[in-house]
């Protein structure tokens, strides 16, 4: 593994992919520093402490890597996009004007993506405004101001700063993924989590538990391995493909196999089920009324309702992307179309309902799978006084999107005869 990575950095193409990234992400972290302007920074230093824990600030704050904390230009993070995709996704199903610029290949993604972009400005300006007011109501109840003189010109440029750096991380994102390696807002994702790395094994080295001190490294080794293994696993369909004559010449036949992962969906149902469930405790911290600061309560991380209503989602949101992601009817509409066949299964209709059967027994254990990890190390907190600092969403998140990105990089090597990670 290592020849290999060595082999990715002696060709030129693939090392400047890596530098660009790695240059885009070192800014990231770097905004996530900058205050923005018109903020009390000693009042910041005051008020961290309500970051902290299972709370749901303290959610959002790991996945804007601890930018919302420091009410730095990046508080907000890729979640406002995260949503606004979250939100077009679902409509294109109900709407059928989206639908139909869903089917009309590039051109249309092009479109749903800027009404994605558009939706992501609003909701990032709608949520700095909630948190200016939020941060005001944290510096009131700890005897300072984090805004001074709470004006409107000053909320405007508060709000300004803090969309305009939602939109930069957007624009940021998109450049990663088109010009480096891999998806670039889940890398952002993955960069927010693993900066909190080090205040991770800070937390299990001063544990006090000598048994949790001991069992977590092996702990954390086995469910590594098991996601990995989890994540790998496919059911492979053989297809059959039968000689064909085109014009003058004749296709060779030939066997080969139709990769049915078991967790096709991915990471990306428990990032849409982890925004879905963000909102119902943001507003009730946004608002700071009694009622609200009991919804917020009720939905924290660290609840029942949370971990069951994370699970929901999490089941319905695999099923309902891998629906999206793969299409059994087009599958089977292009087996028949180049002369492709499963060995006992007549083309056409049939072919689609085999592989809808198939997938959909597939997807029931894969979105059981993704539920039971996402809630696992919050159910083990509750149960018992260890510490975990990382949740089961972050867990997945960091793999899936390691994962990823390794087989980006493997298919490029592989595009110049070098051997890849995956053996």
């Amino acid at each position: 593994m290592v020849a290999t990575i060595l082999s990715a950095f002696t060709v030129a193409d693939i090392r400047k992919k890596l530098a660009f990234t790695a240059l885009i992400l070192a800014l990231y972290r770097f905004g996530s520093y900058i205050p923005v302007p018109g903020i009390n920074t000693d009042a910041v230093a005051e008020i961290q402490k309500n970051f902290s824990g299972s709370n749901i600030l303290g959610f959002l704050n790991l996945f804007s890597g601890g930018g919302l904390q420091r009410v730095a230009i990046f508080a907000l993070g890729i979640m406002p996009y995260i949503t606004a995709s979250i939100v077009l996704q679902l409509l294109t199903v109900v709407v059928p004007s989206l639908e139909k610029l869903s089917k009309e290949g590039e051109v249309g993604q092009a479109k749903i993506t800027q009404y994605t972009r558009y939706l992501t400005v609003a909701l990032a300006a709608g949520q700095s405004v909630g948190y200016v007011f939020l941060f005001q109501s944290f510096g009131t109840s700890a005897g300072t101001q984090v805004v001074e003189k709470l004006t409107l010109p000053r909320v405007f440029l508060i709000t300004i700063c803090l969309t305009g750096g939602c939109v930069l991380l957007m624009w940021m994102g998109e450049l990663v993924t088109q010009r480096g390696i891999g998806n670039g807002i889940s890398l952002m994702i993955f960069a927010s989590i693993v900066s909190g790395l080090p205040n991770g094994i800070q937390a299990w080295w001063t544990n006090p538990d000598a048994v949790f001190k001991v069992m977590m490294p092996f702990v954390a080794l086995a469910v590594i391995a098991a996601i990995v293994f989890v994540q790998e696993g496919q059911r492979r369909i053989p297809v059959q493909y039968a000689k064909r004559v085109i014009g003058r010449r004749m296709t060779q036949g030939g066997q080969t196999y139709l990769p049915l992962r078991v967790n096709m969906a991915g990471v990306i149902p428990v990032i849409f089920a982890a925004s879905m469930m963000a909102f119902p405790p943001t507003v009730g911290q946004l608002i700071n009324t009694p009622w609200a600061r009991d919804v917020a309560a009720f939905f924290s991380p660290s609840g029942w309702a949370y971990l069951v209503g994370e699970s929901l989602l999490i089941i319905v949101f695999t099923y309902f992307y891998t629906a999206v992601t793969f299409n059994p009817v087009d599958q089977a509409e292009n087996l028949k179309k180049y002369g492709g066949f499963i060995p006992g299964v007549r083309p056409g209709r049939p072919t689609a309902e085999f592989l809808d059967r198939v997938l959909a027994r597939l997807t029931f254990p894969g979105a059981l799978y993704l539920a039971a990890v996402a809630a696992l190390p919050t159910i083990l907190i509750n149960q018992t006084s260890a510490n975990f600092f990382f949740g089961g969403t972050s867990i997945l998140i960091v793999i899936g999107v390691a994962l990823d990105t390794m087989k980006q990089l493997e298919a490029q090597l592989m595009m110049r005869n070098y051997e890849g990670f995956l053996k």
